[in-house]
């Protein structure tokens, strides 16, 4: 029963994780780095807080009271995380929800797989799997090879793109995804998914915290959420810098003054966005607590958000005007991609 509500919790975060860009797909006349700092400001600062006060009184007594060299390294972690989530914002926008969700969450599920075992192969830790130990045991080199595959996955998903590419005329690919730039989004989708793997080493590096928060004597259910105060904070920084930069260079900070523009509309959609967004981190700690952090539960987490915005591609009709081999193509790499997911899970069980 407990992995059975492990698995609806993951699901429901990774539903809205794969949900959340469509809001932003309602604001007008605002630069993109307008509306993603709005949404950012939601999803890092003031939603997190406020949930782990609903669900863990204790939080900010738990964080002060925190080793400083747990709360820098999971900060750090949030540092990485945060540029990875910069950069999927940006994936999304030239590639489009289905191409770019499938290279960036391949990516970030096969990295997020093994990541933390790579680090306690460095910093052993008992009871922790380390990469020596994935590689020594069948399960383990199961997980591995679902990794290759994913990377399989991943290169046939891009081949779709390119495809795509060739047929569609200028008119249809604006119409469908307007700023769409496959060799620009597929270097930008890469290194994001990479870097949002180090969500799942923010977890680890935070374990700490979120045993004190069970320690206290709260709710086992609601533990991560003071860790993922921390991590957010880091992806904070990130995002808050470039968005700035972006702001100055491109003249933009007007947007939030704009009267052309609708204002309170564009401050809503990208605050529903951005709540959302953390909703997949809130559901996330719940199905964890289940489930573990292991290999299993980032994997689910990140299938889920594939298909979730598959979905909402098909919705879009971002593949509307290309050949049946092309939906063909993007469609294997897709269960390409979501059957590695089922070896991983497979060889960390």
């Amino acid at each position: 029963m407990q992995a059975l509500f492990g698995v609806i919790y993951h699901s429901i975060g990774g539903i809205a994780s794969g949900s959340f860009y469509m809001p932003f797909n309602k604001v007008k006349g605002w630069a993109w780095e307008s509306y993603w700092i709005i949404g950012g400001l939601f999803s890092w600062l003031i939603v997190p807080p406020l949930a782990a006060y609903l669900t863990i009184p204790g939080f900010a007594k738990i964080i002060a009271e925190g080793s400083s060299q747990i709360l820098l390294f999971t900060y750090l972690m949030g540092l990485l995380w945060g540029i990875g989530g910069l950069s999927y914002g940006l994936g999304v926008r030239y590639l489009g929800m289905s191409l770019g969700n499938s290279v960036v969450l391949g990516f970030c599920a096969a990295f997020g797989a093994i990541v933390p075992s790579v680090y306690y192969n460095i910093n052993p830790v008992e009871g922790k799997v380390s990469f020596t130990d994935m590689l020594g045991s069948p399960g383990g080199q199961l997980v591995l090879i679902g990794v290759v595959v994913c990377l399989i996955g991943i290169a046939i998903t891009g081949r779709a793109g390119l495809m795509k590419e060739r047929e569609m005329s200028e008119e249809d690919q604006k119409a469908s995804v307007p700023e769409f730039s496959l060799v620009k989004g597929l270097i930008i989708a890469v290194l994001s998914g990479i870097l949002s793997s180090f969500f799942n080493f923010g977890i680890e590096a935070g374990k700490p915290l979120a045993e004190a928060a069970v320690s206290a004597g709260f709710d086992p259910l609601y533990q991560n959420n003071v860790t993922f105060v921390v991590i957010l904070w880091g992806g904070l920084t990130t995002n808050l810098i470039w968005t700035t930069i972006l702001s100055i260079k491109n003249r933009s900070y007007g947007d939030f003054v704009n009267t052309k523009s609708p204002i309170a509309k564009n401050l809503m959609f990208s605050a529903l966005a951005g709540t959302i967004w953390f909703l997949q981190f809130f559901f996330y700690g719940m199905g964890e607590s289940k489930l573990g952090n292991g290999a299993s539960s980032w994997i689910l987490h990140m299938s889920i958000i594939i298909l979730t915005a598959n979905m909402w591609g098909i919705y879009r009709r971002e593949w509307k005007g290309t050949a049946p081999k092309t939906k063909f193509t993007i469609t294997l790499g897709i269960m390409v991609i979501l059957f590695s997911v089922v070896l991983v899970g497979m060889g960390n069980t």
